[in-house]
C-alpha cells in the first residue's frame, strides 16, 4: 500500500470509530450543539492524554511520528477491540506482513489433510479462503447451499465480489447486510495486515465504482479476524435454514481461513441439508 493510501485508510478508520462512540458512554455530556455523531476530536485527545493538535493531525492522515504507547492510549480511548487495535497499529506503524508472497496456484494451497477435513464436515457447508478472500476450497455441502464454485472461473471466486455480484447470495441471506458485514470485517483485518499489497486498494476502488452498496458498508465495517454469528438463509429448495458461522485461521505457510457453517442445533437445518444432498444424488443417477 502506498504511504498516502495507508494514511488515508488510517484516517477513515479513526473517524469511523470516533463517530461510533456516544459521549455519555465515556462520561461526557451529550450537549445540544453537536453537528456530528460520536465524540469530537478534542474529546478523544483528552481521553487519550494527547494534544488535540497532534490527534487532529493523526486523524487527518498526516505523516507524523507515532509511538506504540500513544497508539495504545488512543485505542483505549476509542474502545477498540483486540482486532481493531492490531489494525490501528498495522496502519500507523506499518507493522503488517505485506511482503509475504501471494500464492498464485490454488492447487498448492490446499493440503491433503485440509482436503480431508473438508470432506469430513459433510453436513457443515465449509469454505476455505485465502488472505484476499479468494475461495480456494469448499465441500459438497457448500456447493449445495451457496453455489457450485467449480463452475466459476478462478478469478471470479472471491467471496467479497460474489456477495455483491451474484444475486443468489442476496436472495439466500435473510439478513444480507449482517452476512456481508462479517466478511468485510475479516477483509479489513487482512487489509491492515498486508499493508504493502496494492491489490487491496485496486480491488476496493473497483467495487466502490461498480457497487454503491459496497462503499457504504466498507466505510462502516468493523475489524474482526473471527466473527461468530448466527445466519438465517432462505434456500430456494430447502427453505429456512439456520447456521452458526465460525471462522478459523488455518496454521501453515499459506494464510488461509476456514469458514464453517454449522447447522443450528435447535433447528431442522441439518435434516434439510441431508435431504437436499440426497435428492441431488438421486437426480444425478437418473
Amino acid at each position: 500500500m502506498a504511504n498516502q493510501t495507508r494514511l488515508q485508510a488510517l484516517s477513515d478508520f479513526l473517524k469511523a470509530r470516533r463517530a461510533a462512540i456516544s459521549p455519555s458512554s465515556v462520561g461526557l455530556p451529550e450537549g445540544t450543539r453537536r453537528r456530528t455523531p460520536g465524540l469530537r476530536r478534542e474529546e478523544v485527545a483528552q481521553l487519550a492524554g494527547v494534544s488535540s493538535t497532534w490527534y487532529t493531525w493523526l486523524e487527518q492522515g498526516r505523516d507524523i511520528k507515532v509511538s506504540s504507547s500513544v497508539l495504545d492510549c488512543i485505542a483505549t480511548a476509542l474502545r477498540l477491540t483486540k482486532d481493531e487495535r492490531k489494525y490501528l497499529f498495522a496502519l500507523a506503524l506499518e507493522t503488517g506482513t505485506g511482503t509475504t508472497p501471494y500464492p498464485q496456484d490454488e492447487s498448492s494451497v490446499i493440503s491433503p489433510s485440509l482436503q480431508k477435513i473438508l470432506q469430513e464436515l459433510k453436513y457443515c457447508p465449509t469454505i476455505i479462503s485465502d488472505r484476499r478472500c479468494g475461495i480456494v476450497g469448499w465441500n459438497e455441502a457448500a456447493a449445495h447451499v451457496f453455489l457450485d464454485f467449480s463452475k466459476l472461473p478462478i478469478e471470479e471466486r472471491n467471496m467479497i465480489r460474489l456477495l455483491f455480484v451474484r444475486k443468489e447470495f442476496r436472495r439466500l441471506a435473510v439478513n444480507w447486510e449482517q452476512f456481508v458485514s462479517g466478511y468485510l470485517s475479516i477483509f479489513r483485518a487482512y487489509y491492515g495486515q498486508y499493508v504493502e499489497d496494492h491489490w487491496y486498494d485496486e480491488f476496493i476502488e473497483e467495487l466502490k465504482e461498480l457497487h454503491p452498496a459496497f462503499n457504504e458498508m466498507w466505510e462502516q465495517s468493523r475489524v474482526s479476524s473471527a466473527p461468530d454469528v448466527l445466519l438465517e438463509f432462505r434456500h430456494a429448495k430447502a427453505g429456512k435454514m439456520l447456521f452458526h458461522l465460525t471462522s478459523l485461521q488455518v496454521h501453515g505457510s499459506a494464510d488461509l481461513r476456514c469458514s464453517i457453517y454449522t447447522p443450528a442445533g435447535d433447528s431442522n437445518t441439518e435434516t434439510k441439508l441431508k435431504q437436499l444432498m440426497e435428492q441431488h444424488t438421486i437426480e444425478g443417477l437418473s
